[in-house]
């Protein structure tokens, strides 16, 4: 991060004024440094959303929505996604490079070393009913992590970040898979050494005791792309959560059970799970038309979900290796007169011939096709956002490692505009 000019602001009706530095990093826009503002001028700035404000400096991802480009460490994420695995991208997002051929064995070896959870931790999940949502028992569950693994919580001690994120990249999906066998009544199954990250995490989700298990190499490679599209995404809501924990000093378990927390909100990682509920509402494939009508009626309140998205104004760079990959998945299962997925298939169709569509640039995103994915290899979409959760534990670990490291981190502490009532005096209840 550079500076390559400043801004001058001036207050009217004084004669204040601040040299506000424009600083530039290695992609997108300028930025301009405010962090004298209030000294100089007074004065805050207003920012609902922080939607045009740069919380932190970052190395780790870069997205240009206009362009539709998605960085990891510099690296487009198609190139990842077509040619890497998820823990090689691991890597990639903790350490900044690709790891050769030692190291990625090294690491490889680390995180499936961590995947048991104590055993005493299958005891939480009798303390919660059976029909619980899923993301309440990962909440619950991962935050717990810090009451078992108590001997890496020095935040300050390099050595013990890193066990902590080996440790959390590695037990969330095994607690994943617990939270969903807790559900279905069936018996826990435990990690395998011998399976890779996305194939372990399938073993655990569709083993039984009574019979073996085989994880199709399709539906694989289908877990494990949705894994890499997922993995980080800059400063969203989860993400920021997760930094601003961090930034009290607070222990990497806590932060990551808080990224869950944002995360389970429908309007950043229920994204998936409300195409499904979208195309249940529609019915069948006959109502389409109608529905579209409705969609393209200003009047009628009709949301369309999983067609573009906030940042990317032209497309989601992640939709096309998705699109593949779903139509991968259906092939290998042989799905046909699936009354949601034909729909899906429909409603993609109108998405990129219909003029109001291609005119607006609602091209199907990645949660349109996560969700098809999913639906078809027979996840229920309460488990869509553990999914996610899964695939964002490293980025999440990734920031906050980052940010802990970063020797100009401050505890998070936004200001605001108050509008609530002047000051004023008690007034004793028997006078009021």
């Amino acid at each position: 991060m550079s500076q390559s000019a400043s801004i001058t602001i001036s207050l009217d009706g004084s004669n204040k004024t601040a040299a506000m530095p424009l600083l530039t990093g290695t992609l997108g826009p300028q930025v301009a440094d405010i962090r004298k503002l209030y000294g100089q001028l007074g004065i805050f700035t207003y920012d609902p959303g922080y939607g045009e404000t740069a919380s932190c400096e970052s190395k780790i991802t870069y997205i240009d929505g206009d362009e539709g480009v998605l960085l990891y460490r510099g690296y487009p994420i198609d190139q990842l996604a077509e040619s890497s695995d998820f823990i090689e991208v691991c890597y990639l997002l903790m350490y900044g490079e690709l790891p050769d051929a030692a190291q990625l064995a090294k690491f490889r070896a680390g995180v499936t070393r961590h995947t048991m959870v104590h055993e005493q931790i299958r005891n939480f999940f009798n303390g919660f009913r059976r029909d619980a949502h899923p993301m309440a028992i990962m909440c619950g569950v991962v935050g717990a992590l810090a009451a078992f693994y108590h001997d890496n919580l020095d935040i300050n001690d390099a050595h013990q970040r890193e066990i902590a994120a080996y440790r959390l990249i590695a037990k969330v999906p095994t607690i994943a898979a617990m939270a969903y066998k807790y559900a279905l009544g069936q018996p826990f199954v435990y990690p395998r050494n011998d399976l890779s990250y996305a194939a372990n995490f399938l073993h655990m989700l569709n083993a039984v005791p009574a019979e073996d298990y085989k994880v199709s190499p399709v539906l694989e490679r289908a877990m494990d792309r949705i894994l890499v599209l997922h993995a980080d995404h800059e400063q969203n809501a989860s993400t920021s959560t997760v930094r601003l924990a961090g930034s009290t000093g607070a222990n990497p378990f806590a932060c990551i059970a808080a990224g869950i927390a944002a995360l389970w909100g429908p309007a950043h990682g229920g994204a998936n799970e409300a195409v499904l509920k979208m195309l249940g509402e529609i019915g069948t494939p006959d109502k389409i038309p109608a529905f579209i009508e409705q969609v393209k009626d200003k009047n009628s309140n009709v949301k369309l979900m999983g067609f573009g998205h906030r940042v990317y104004k032209n497309f989601d760079p992640r939709a096309k290796i998705m699109k593949e990959t779903c139509h991968e998945v259906l092939g290998e299962l042989g799905i046909k007169d699936e009354p949601l997925l034909d729909m899906a298939m429909e409603m993609e169709r109108i998405a990129l011939t219909d003029e109001y569509f291609v005119s607006r640039k609602l091209y199907p995103n990645v949660d349109f096709y996560s969700g098809i994915i999913l639906k078809a290899m027979g996840i229920p979409t309460s488990m869509f956002t553990v999914i996610f959760a899964v695939a964002r534990t490293v980025g999440w670990v990734s920031q906050w490692k980052e940010m802990i490291e970063d020797p100009s981190q401050r505890i998070g502490r936004p200001r605001q505009i108050y509008t609530g009532a002047p000051s004023r005096d008690y007034v004793d209840v028997a006078k009021r």
